[in-house]
């Protein structure tokens, strides 16, 4: 059985891209730090091919234990597949940010693609098979006004994918990143989506399920000779 993790799956891409990859066939790992009812309904349209792994992604104990847990109970096994989704919004002009707000954000998006990643490294390496797919951001490739710490933290991981994928790719481990737009979820709620599709040469905004079909790709066995890179998936807003 294949098995892959998806972190901050409960709601919006990280649901969708759990869904896709059961359809691909995986068992797949449902992150949730808070919300069970939504992480039990991701499940549920995995046709119940997963299951459930709460954890707070900030909290390296936290993480740490909860995969400990997971492999101690699955000998023999190991997770091939890494989606590091999980992160928030909290936008704010600098001047005006809270330090709180900035220190939740990278430590969420950012220390939670360490606390994931690195635990699960040496069971890729001696499988020699492993595919890491982070999730980025417009904000990370051309920073937006007023998500100055939202910009920071899916900088940071566009920077970390390039430096890991050169570190393990000798051990068949690919590590890319995608890059979305402005995808209809719940993280653009409240957005003027009027307004800002008249910036999208597509003219609308993304879908989840148009992501997580890049995701799947990323993941798959004929992506093999593809690392290091960062996929935009954007409508042409920013190339």
């Amino acid at each position: 059985m294949r098995y892959a993790l998806v972190t901050g799956g409960s709601r919006g891409i990280g649901r969708a891209v759990a869904v896709r990859l059961a359809r691909e066939g995986y068992h797949v790992l449902i992150n949730y730090a808070t919300n069970e009812a939504e992480a039990q309904q991701t499940l549920q349209l995995c046709g119940g091919q997963g299951e459930l792994l709460p954890f707070d992604v900030s909290d390296s104990r936290q993480t740490r234990d909860a995969l400990a847990r997971w492999q101690d109970s699955h000998d023999g096994e190991y997770i091939a597949v890494v989606v590091n989704n999980a992160g928030i919004r909290r936008d704010s002009v600098m001047a005006l940010m809270a330090e709180a707000d900035w220190h939740r954000v990278l430590d969420i998006t950012l220390s939670g693609f360490y606390n994931v990643t690195q635990p699960l490294l040496p069971a890729m390496q001696l499988h020699k098979f492993g595919r890491i797919v982070n999730m980025a951001s417009v904000s990370g490739l051309k920073g937006l006004p007023g998500q100055t710490n939202y910009s920071a933290a899916k900088g940071g991981i566009i920077a970390a994918t390039k430096a890991l994928a050169q570190e393990v790719a000798r051990r068949g481990i690919t590590v890319n990143a995608v890059a979305p737009g402005f995808i209809r979820t719940d993280m653009t709620e409240g957005l003027d989506e009027a307004e800002l599709k008249k910036l999208i040469p597509m003219g609308r905004f993304g879908k989840p399920e148009e992501v997580a079909d890049a995701v799947a790709f990323l993941a798959s066995e004929q992506a093999g000779y593809i690392t290091g890179n960062v996929l935009s998936i954007n409508g042409g807003l920013y190339t």
